[in-house]
């Protein structure tokens, strides 16, 4: 790689730099923040099927489902307490995510990821103790407020340190770690289940200690990211964090670059007012779009409720627990091949795929649905020939949302924003993404109550919408450096109107090259 700044493969200058080892171990870390969001999603289906937990805090859900034979099997589960419990989380994190903001920029990426680390600690610990539902309750928005502080500060903190080649497989770890906590929660859930005696709901809720500690402890040895350090006025330690970092002592290229968007982020008092610029439309309606979409894939009614919906479906308990574990391991594979593919093959050509075969997989899943229970919901004995179509088809949904919606999700906003709006933008991007988590999580088994299999054509249709936004008005950022993202703006025939000219060239700054300033490179 030349020691001097030029156009890249991707379009854009490359940076001198490599991937070191050291700044892998600090991203594989990092990225274990994602662990305590996929252990809480993969948990809270498999508890709220547990019959133990239902007969405790729940019991009307808990007759509705084991007493009651003639309730519709679409709507054994419809229980607003119950969805309260599950959601109440993600209300709280998109609060939290909001206070997360001025946290991260004031003070680091670091300390914003130690509170998420602590207060999930102590969300997890209340739950594993709760003796009654408001003790449920305060746990999950304990739980949320951690998880809000999380994921504003992971992939940013991901996508600055990473080398800008490697910066869509690094910050796709964060993805990783939040199937690999799925995976295991699923797992955990299949085994603790069987413990006689029925108090295995309290191991799976309280297991989420061990991911916390894991954030809080990695979050006191990390690192603080190059662009944290200028932001707050430390370009001494800055300048020699970067050329560990990249692993070379020429860094005044991307330094000064650093340098330049970081005085031009300055110059922004109101970051959240800012916002509303008109050159910042793009990275604005991507923040809101991304996520709310990235929510109405209908993933998340699978991977929260996985065991519900089998259950719900005409599995059994056991049955439901292991459909879930191995749905669990799908996501998790498909997630590497996001990891192997994205700085090959790009972002938009996974989000492309991605969508097609999610739509087909709800269409096959809905007619599979709708031919065994109809609207009536109760569907007699089900073939075994029945169930592994149906597993094997939601496998592949799955596969699909995590090779590109669900890693894709998290990493093009957080790689888009220039520095003067990003601890912001990306609090608009969690908010977002964890007020239309709520809003799915709460409204989810209400819906399969009454819309039944026609629930599946409903996320269908918007994951058809999804697939033609990205086609028109995303695009392609693969091998761009993180500071010089503003261009693919400038050259995109629907945003290239709303964004600034030459004088604001870079990732929202004049770019500089040798601490020249520069129009065109």
């Amino acid at each position: 790689m030349p020691a001097v700044g030029g156009i890249g493969e991707g379009g854009g200058r490359e940076y001198p730099g490599n991937l070191t080892v050291f700044v892998t171990i600090t991203c594989i870390v990092a990225a274990m923040g994602g662990l305590i969001f996929g252990y809480d999603i993969g948990i809270s289906g498999g508890v709220t099927s547990m019959d133990p937990f239902l007969e405790k805090f729940f019991p009307s859900t808990y007759r509705k489902k084991n007493l009651d034979k003639s309730t519709n099997e679409y709507c054994q589960y419809d229980s607003q307490v119950l969805t309260m419990f599950t959601s109440s989380l993600y209300l709280a994190a998109l609060l939290s995510s909001i206070v997360a903001s001025t946290v991260t920029r004031k003070f680091g990426r670091k300390l914003s990821m130690l509170f998420g680390g602590v207060l999930f600690f102590a969300g997890a610990l209340i739950n594993g103790f709760a003796k009654a539902v408001w003790m449920l309750i305060l746990g999950r928005i304990l739980l949320g407020f951690g998880i809000g502080f999380a994921n504003q500060s992971v992939p940013l903190y991901l996508s600055e340190m990473a080398p800008y080649k490697y910066r869509g497989a690094l910050n796709i770890g964060f993805q990783l770690s939040i199937t690999i906590g799925i995976l295991i929660a699923s797992v955990l859930n299949y085994f603790f289940a069987k413990i006689k005696g029925g108090w295995g709901w309290r191991l799976s809720l309280g297991g989420a200690m061990v991911p916390a500690l894991i954030i809080t402890v990695g979050s006191l040895l990390l690192p603080d990211t190059p662009n944290s350090m200028i932001e707050r006025g430390d370009h001494g330690g800055a300048r020699k964090k970067l050329q560990k970092v990249r692993g070379i002592d020429d860094v005044d290229e991307e330094f000064n670059d650093l340098v330049a968007a970081s005085e031009a982020s300055k110059q922004v008092e109101h970051p959240w007012r800012n916002l509303l610029q008109r050159k910042y439309r793009p990275h604005l309606t991507m923040a809101i779009l991304i996520p709310f979409f990235q929510q109405f894939t209908g993933i998340n009614v699978i991977m929260f409720y996985a065991p519900v919906l089998f259950n719900s479906i005409g599995f059994k308990d056991d049955a439901a627990l292991m459909s879930a574990v191995i749905t669990g391991l799908v996501n998790v594979v498909a997630t590497m091949v996001s990891i192997y593919g994205v700085d090959r093959w790009g972002r938009r050509k996974l989000f492309l795929e991605g969508g097609a075969q999610m739509l087909v997989c709800q269409a096959v899943v809905a007619a599979c649905i709708a031919a065994k229970f109809g609207i009536d919901g109760n569907p007699g004995d089900l073939p075994k020939w029945y169930a592994v179509v149906v597993v094997l088809f939601i496998c592949i949904y799955v596969a699909g949302f995590a090779w590109s919606w669900g890693p894709l999700g998290w990493l093009v906003p957080s790689e888009i924003f220039p520095l003067e709006i990003r601890s912001a933008a990306q609090s608009v991007n969690v908010s977002v993404n964890m007020l239309f988590t709520f809003f799915v999580a709460q409204v989810f088994l209400a819906m399969l109550c009454h819309m039944k299999f026609g629930l599946f054509i409903f996320f269908g249709f918007f994951v058809l919408v999804m697939s033609i936004f990205i086609y028109y008005f995303l695009p392609e950022t693969k091998g761009i450096p993180i500071e010089e993202m503003g261009k693919v703006w400038k050259t995109h025939w629907f945003w290239a109107k709303y964004v600034a000219s030459d004088e604001d060239y870079g990732n929202g700054v004049q770019m500089t090259k040798g601490g020249q300033d520069i129009k065109n490179v």
